[in-house]
């Protein structure tokens, strides 16, 4: 008996594949878009997210049939509802059509033959619409599903410090461009608070307007810095500069060639920036000619975004360890094949922690592609799962301590593991070296070889034992020398006169960053057994010191272990209490110099003129402070100077010279503290 069974078609099954694989991807780039846009983060690099875009793109193209009615490819980047109020766009903010190579870049140029382009840097931020109503601030708001955007007014006001809540323009003016967090931001901040490092600074600009306390965010550092690419006034360009609004680096230029070079400049110049930048944007630069080339249902077709691919290189992923942390943190770092990317030899990639690796699904043994961009640590961005073979060997997070043993703790959205023995051998000793780092005592002849060495032998167990080292206990140790143990110990001796200020970012306390060491001796703590005695409450009281950090200051001097320390310390002759160096500077009394009551920022390195010897930059801020100037982390519209040491990047002299701020050289700089009495 025949079979009736009518054959099942190759078109039918690669259709139905097709179909699924169409509806995962669009459920899944709907998921990373609420999550980016929704929350400011997102488990996969922007990389990664292209690449699902473009798989989807070429099966729509390949099956249009198949395209889903509401598909992320026809629609603005942008979470499937905006959940505060909002307010429909004057224009629509749409996405920009992409490309990856000159010969796109070219062909668009070639479609408007005889224009003038504009090219300025792809920044890597939250895209912004800032209205301002008879030159006062009206509202601000996200680019949201490109026709209506989501009012963030209020938490731009915090965390927006720059940006001008007054403009010299009547009448209404809108300005739109992008928030972004400062790459030097975003490393201060993770530093600060080691327990929710944010991912990358794009993440961090997008979840800083998410926060539901934009001041408590600004208290703890989430700054952005707001670059606009253009202002209009009833559709009349204006001059952004002009109104007070720091403006995106760009250029105009006349041809196709042009255009390119224009890109490749920025690419050139993409490492030495204080911000992301993912690319270069290339738009008409009459107003007129863009609005008439019109735009489809998600992009304008006067404009077009050209992408730089991520410094990235293949290798293998050998190993995965755990190190602890002076503070009890236990991040991934992994052991890679070493390879060439970025301009170094890679050997050691961070992992960020373990909810990425599983998103990312990361093994040991995989190919996995580096990426490094500029200073940031080396990442493992994605895995190539075709290259498996079988042998691959999952990547399992510690249940218990690798130095200590015990169980730790899972925190946060990354899911990290933490320590919380103070007693644990690993993290006394990273405690041991940042004490004698240059930040805290500035132990100079200590060196970390040794911190480890004398701590695994247990004679260094907590801080107050480096005071009793001596010449002959160090002279026991094979290749240590009398001119080296000699050195160490002197070193250790000048180190007593540390201070409060130091003492309090040597102690590393748990979310308490150096400014909040300052910040304390600010507010008037003579002794650190003040700090001790000092309730949450007192703490949170002071400026910009959260109910957190002032709880777990509380918490951590509230250990018997710690009272312990710091008498030992004070036993030792350790100076504990605020200097003058620590102490605020009254603008008022404060000797006449060109610093005194202006805004500087600090770039460079520096050298003391009388004796040639090297001057940290935290003693440089000290001196200055001193001078009762007010130190800033970059140049804005508000900055008086630019004070420039040796080897100093063209982007902030470019900056300054941009915006009209003076650069200060080395010699009239030391010259000006001379004259303020405090060098």
């Amino acid at each position: 008996m025949r079979n009736s069974s009518r054959p099942v078609s190759i078109h039918l099954v690669k259709t139905k594949t097709a179909r699924d694989r169409i509806a995962e991807l669009t459920a899944e780039i709907r998921r990373l878009n609420d999550l980016y846009y929704g929350t400011g983060d997102s488990p996969l690099p922007d990389a990664d997210y292209d690449a699902l875009k473009d798989e989807l793109a070429a099966l729509v193209a390949e099956h249009p049939e198949l395209e889903p009615a509401d598909s992320p490819l026809s629609t603005v980047n942008a979470p499937t509802e905006l959940t505060g109020p909002t307010v429909r766009h004057a224009r629509p903010m749409l996405s920009l059509a992409k490309a990856t190579g000159d010969e796109q870049v070219r062909a668009f140029c070639d479609r408007f033959a005889g224009q003038v382009f504009r090219v300025s840097e792809k920044l890597d931020g939250l895209s912004l619409s800032v209205v301002y109503d008879g030159g006062r601030l009206d509202y601000v708001a996200t680019r949201g599903t490109g026709a209506v955007g989501e009012l963030v007014t209020d938490k731009a006001r915090w965390v927006l410090p720059d940006l001008p809540t007054q403009i010299a323009a009547p009448g209404r003016v809108e300005v739109r461009g992008e928030a972004v967090m400062l790459r030097s931001t975003w490393e201060a901040y993770n530093a600060a608070h080691p327990d929710k490092p944010l991912t990358n600074p794009r993440s961090g600009a997008a979840g800083t307007l998410m926060q539901k306390d934009p001041e408590a965010a600004a208290n703890a550092g989430r700054l952005l810095r707001f670059f606009a690419f253009g202002a209009d006034r009833d559709g009349a360009a204006l001059d952004v500069e002009a109104l007070g609004i720091d403006a995106a680096a760009q250029v105009v230029c006349p041809d196709a060639d042009a255009v390119v070079a224009a890109i490749a400049a920025i690419a050139d110049r993409r490492n030495g920036l204080d911000y992301d930048i993912d690319g270069a944007v290339v738009r008409l630069h009459d107003p007129a000619a863009f609005d008439a080339a019109g735009f489809n249902s998600a992009e304008p077709r006067g404009a077009i975004a050209f992408k730089f691919p991520p410094e990235e290189k293949l290798t293998k992923l050998l190993a995965v360890e755990w190190p602890v942390g002076k503070i009890g943190r236990v991040p991934p770092r992994a052991r890679v094949a070493p390879v060439f990317v970025g301009g170094v030899t890679v050997e050691n990639i961070t992992l960020h922690n373990p909810r990425l690796i599983r998103e990312r699904n990361l093994r040991i043994g995989d190919t996995v592609a580096v990426v490094r961009r500029g200073d940031v640590i080396p990442f493992a961005g994605r895995s190539i799962a075709e290259d498996r073979d079988g042998s691959e060997q999952e990547i399992v997070p510690p249940a218990r301590c690798p130095s200590c043993g015990s169980e730790l703790e899972i925190r946060g959205t990354g899911e990290e593991r933490w320590c919380l023995n103070l007693q644990c051998p690993a993290q006394a000793t990273r405690r041991l070296m940042h004490w004698a780092s240059r930040a805290a005592a500035d132990m100079e002849g200590v060196g970390d070889i040794w911190i480890e060495k004398l701590a695994d032998d247990g004679v260094l167990r907590r801080r107050s034992d480096f005071y009793a080292l001596t010449v002959e206990q160090l002279l026991g140790y094979e290749r240590m020398g009398e001119v080296s143990a000699r050195k160490m110990v002197d070193s250790i001796e000048r180190s007593k006169g540390l201070g409060l200020r130091r003492a309090l970012i040597g102690l590393a306390i748990p979310m308490a960053s150096d400014g909040t060491a300052k910040r304390l001796c600010l507010a008037g703590y003579e002794r650190i057994e003040d700090v001790m005695a000092a309730t949450a409450e007192e703490l949170v009281a002071i400026r910009d010191i959260g109910p957190k950090v002032a709880e777990s200051i509380a918490a951590f001097f509230a250990r018997p272990e710690v009272v312990e320390e710091i008498a030992a310390l004070r036993e030792h002759g350790v100076s504990l209490d605020v200097l003058d160096e620590d102490r605020p500077v009254d603008t008022a009394t404060a000797s006449d110099s060109p610093l005194k009551g202006k805004t500087v920022v600090i770039t460079g390195a520096f050298t003391d003129p009388r004796t040639g010897a090297k001057v940290s930059r935290p003693d440089v801020t000290r001196l200055v402070e001193q001078a009762a100037a007010t130190t800033a982390s970059s140049v804005s519209a508000s900055t008086h100077y630019l004070l420039a040491g040796a080897d100093v990047g063209a982007s902030k002299t470019a900056k300054a010279e941009q915006l009209g701020v003076r650069v200060v050289e080395q010699p009239e700089l030391w010259r000006w503290l001379a004259q303020a009495g405090v060098a």
